[in-house]
């Protein structure tokens, strides 16, 4: 793949759409992360390429490209771990006093945290869900908009704003590195230690302006076994377009540089364009909308099981495949 020319500022990338992880059970997933994380359960859905498991969508209170943390259920065994994954995500917060909150409010509720420390310049807090999902609350100093939902058991001033940086691991950055700013047209913009792994340096590929929600961090592991995929780790990241025209852009990209991609996949809530970096990494492009609202009431979404219209004809043999999302006594 020869070098292209980048994208032009106004077709570049927004930042991060939604990650997509994988757990075994629905059902705890959900009660963690609305209960303890009090995040807003925005869709109830199915995978679209295996409607034998939930795929759960948590976001803000709007369903905002760009806060979705989504969860592909499969009975499978828990990740190993490795290179060639996606391997920590972020999620925004606001400020040391909402990071002391979650320090307090994990705590209680029996998950173990790494403390808050300085991490590339940032306040941020480390910690694993049951399951092993490797997350970072990361302060982001109340930039840009935020949308809490109004019936979480988290204060509005100290709820997830968003999603922040996500980590990659690759065995090389070359190919990598390539790829992200001659594809994508990101930025190497530095470098920076995380404590866990000293004398790893990890780049920090941005996406137009940066920021903490626009940002890719990328570990170089070439003495680390594959990882293996499963339970408490993460299937895909998507990054944001923000309309139909910019979609078509990238997919007339992709096919002019040759790439093996899936081609347009229309998932109904957004349009997709999918691909793997040369580090194994699978990336999606996603567009903004038309968004969660598609199909019911935004005040009620994912209050109940959405299928998109190429679906509905075979509701009740989902449904019948699927357990109940029993809520738990958490908060």
């Amino acid at each position: 793949m020869s070098a292209p020319l980048i994208p032009p500022p106004e077709l570049a990338l927004h930042g991060l759409h939604h990650v997509t992880a994988v757990s075994a059970d629905a059902a705890a997933n959900y009660a963690f992360y609305t209960g303890v994380m009090g995040m807003r359960l925005v869709k109830k859905t199915v995978n679209q390429d295996d409607t034998s498991g939930y795929h759960l969508f948590y976001a803000d209170a709007e369903g905002s490209a760009g806060t979705d943390l989504t969860f592909f259920e499969f009975n499978t065994l828990p990740e190993t771990r490795g290179t060639r994954a996606i391997t920590r995500t972020g999620l925004r917060v606001n400020g040391q006093a909402s990071l002391e909150y979650w320090a307090a409010r994990l705590s209680a509720h029996g998950v173990t945290h790494a403390g808050i420390r300085v991490i590339d310049n940032r306040l941020t807090l480390d910690f694993e869900d049951p399951e092993g999902q490797r997350l970072s609350l990361v302060d982001d100093g109340g930039e840009g908009e935020a949308n809490p939902y109004a019936k979480s058991p988290v204060p509005l001033e100290h709820q997830i704003r968003g999603l922040g940086p996500s980590r990659i691991s690759v065995p090389e950055l070359a190919p990598t590195g390539h790829f992200l700013t001659a594809v994508y047209g990101m930025e190497l913009a530095r470098l920076y230690e995380h404590p866990d792994a000293p004398g790893l340096p990890i780049r920090v590929y941005r996406m137009g302006a940066g920021g903490p929600a626009a940002e890719l961090h990328v570990m170089v592991e070439p003495d680390a076994p594959g990882t293996r995929p499963g339970a408490g780790g993460v299937h895909h990241i998507a990054f944001r377009v923000k309309d139909a025209p910019e979609y078509a852009y990238w997919v007339k990209r992709y096919e002019d540089l040759g790439l093996r991609s899936s081609g347009p996949v229309d998932r109904f809530y957004f349009r997709s364009l999918y691909v793997r970096e040369p580090g194994g990494i699978l990336i999606e492009l996603a567009t903004d909308g038309p968004g969660f609202a598609m199909d019911e009431p935004r005040e009620s979404m994912g209050e109940s099981l959405s299928l998109p219209p190429f679906l509905e004809d075979k509701r009740a043999r989902i449904e019948a495949g699927l357990k109940p999302l029993e809520t738990r006594p958490v908060g």
